[in-house]
């Protein structure tokens, strides 16, 4: 069965000296901070992609705080466009998006989508401070929404102590309203409000859900619910590696009694159509 992981990083050394040390206390609990310190190489990284039977992966040039506190960090996307070139058939980019700094960061969207191809942008709101539907994050909805790219939104918790949680998964309710033109991603499944990241997948058409960040072995009956019926063109794939190790998400996912059909949808299909990857699979 072929598989798209919808959010993958680069955790080589190059990237994870950047990290602001903040972050540290969130990699200890998940129980990745000596993979942090150390960096995987990519070849390492690959090689787990290969033994999980993960064919092609979308790297996300993460960012998140204030440039110029400590709390800032970013993953360049010419870091991430260096590895795509060295890997086309492997990956592809997701262009983070920083509204600290609007302008600049405008342009770095519309670079990395026209020029470098990059097929998603992906926005962390609790690193702003303010829920999703905030019009400080309007710009970018309307940037992707004419690069008719997607964009992938945490929603949920913000997972760092630090971080005040903003993103509850309602709060993408206006958005999807005002940019139905827009596909927008609710990735980290909207924990702890699962059933209200569904209930908007339910009711809007141009909202999905992303699996990643969340073992599937610890996924809501729910959501496994709405994956094999109602919901089975709206749910994609996605680990957040290495939050949720290749191999142990996909063996959890087999283990989750889905369907035949609903499980190709769920890793692979339903990635193929909302990132518009048929010409790249």
């Amino acid at each position: 069965m072929r598989i798209i992981d919808i959010v993958v990083n680069l955790w080589t050394p190059e990237v994870t000296r950047q990290y602001t040390h903040k972050l540290d206390e969130f990699w200890r609990r998940v129980k990745i901070l000596d993979l942090t310190k150390q960096g995987i190489p990519l070849e390492e990284q690959i090689r787990r992609m290969d033994a999980a039977g993960i064919e092609k992966g979308l790297l996300i040039a993460t960012t998140g705080g204030k440039p110029g506190s400590d709390e800032f960090f970013e993953k360049p996307y010419t870091v991430i466009q260096d590895v795509i070139e060295r890997h086309p058939d492997r990956f592809k980019g997701i262009i983070g998006v920083n509204a600290h700094r609007i302008m600049p960061w405008l342009e770095k969207v519309e670079r990395a989508v026209r020029e470098f191809h990059f097929v998603g942008a992906h926005l962390y709101p609790h690193w702003h401070g303010v829920p999703p539907d905030d019009r400080i994050f309007y710009p970018f909805y309307a940037k992707c929404a004419e690069l008719r790219i997607p964009i992938e939104i945490q929603v949920g918790h913000s997972a760092q102590s630090f971080l005040p949680t903003v993103a509850r998964p309602m709060t993408l309710d206006r958005v999807a309203i005002d940019f139905p033109e827009l596909k927008i991603i609710g990735i980290h499944i909207g924990y702890p409000w699962t059933e209200e990241m569904i209930s908007l997948a339910w009711k809007h058409p141009n909202v999905f859900i992303g699996t990643d960040a969340h073992a599937p072995r610890y996924w809501d009956r729910s959501l496994v619910h709405f994956i094999n019926t109602r919901g089975q063109d709206k749910v994609l794939f996605g680990t957040d590696w290495p939050v949720v190790d290749f191999e142990r998400a996909i063996q959890e996912i087999d283990a989750l009694e889905l369907k035949e059909s609903a499980k190709k949808k769920l890793l692979f299909e339903n990635a193929v159509r909302v990132f518009n990857l048929e010409g790249w699979v």
